[in-house]
């Protein structure tokens, strides 16, 4: 568990362990408000603390990897257990927002059946092999790119992504020069039909 905390988390926990009793004893009653900790309470550094500061780091370093992957408010390690001390989290799950970030891949076989659905509507026929391969290696990195993000907290729940493939497919092949061609010839070959054809 120790080689999984955040090196800012073990810090703190390496400051705590020389810190005044009274600053423990506050750290040790939000950690028990938050569900971590087991027990009566007390100003020292023992294993109760310290077991309960482990589970406390899981919650924090999903939280550090969230605000820096997406760029929003980190907070430090003490501010993270005072926070999840008021909301009352057990595990850093049910009350603090946390992160779930899913990263759906699809596979080749998943992929080639949407690919021909949108190739036939924009080119007129279906996909090459070659074609296939590459854009089923584009949507995948795009899914990488965009895995779907939950973060849920107290009283609410919000997911973004993923990846819409159908849109992602469609814009990529629509902006090929074959499928602008199709388009123009489609569009030449209705107004022909509009018009009775030549006569």
């Amino acid at each position: 568990m120790a080689k999984q905390q955040d090196t800012t988390f073990e810090d703190f926990v390496n400051g705590l362990s020389k810190a005044r009793p009274e600053l423990r004893l506050k750290i040790a009653q939000q950690l028990k408000d938050a569900g971590l900790y087991e027990g009566k309470i007390s100003d020292k550094f023992d294993i109760k603390l310290y077991n309960a500061l482990v589970s406390a780091s899981v919650g924090y370093k999903s939280q550090a990897t969230f605000a820096k992957k997406f760029e929003t408010q980190a907070v430090s390690p003490i501010d993270y257990i005072q926070q999840i001390g008021m909301e009352g989290a057990s595990t850093g799950v049910d009350g603090a927002p946390t992160a779930t970030v899913q990263t759906y891949v699809t596979s080749a076989s998943q992929t080639a059946k949407l690919l021909d659905t949108v190739a036939e509507d924009l080119l007129g026929r279906k996909l090459t092999k070659a074609e296939k391969n590459k854009y089923t290696q584009l949507i995948n990195a795009q899914q990488k790119k965009q895995p779907s993000v939950t973060t849920s907290g107290k009283g609410f729940s919000s997911t973004r992504g993923p990846v819409d493939e159908t849109q992602f497919i469609t814009e990529q092949i629509g902006a090929t020069s074959e499928a602008k061609t199709n388009r123009a010839t489609d569009a030449y070959a209705v107004m022909m039909q509009e018009l009775g054809g030549l006569q």
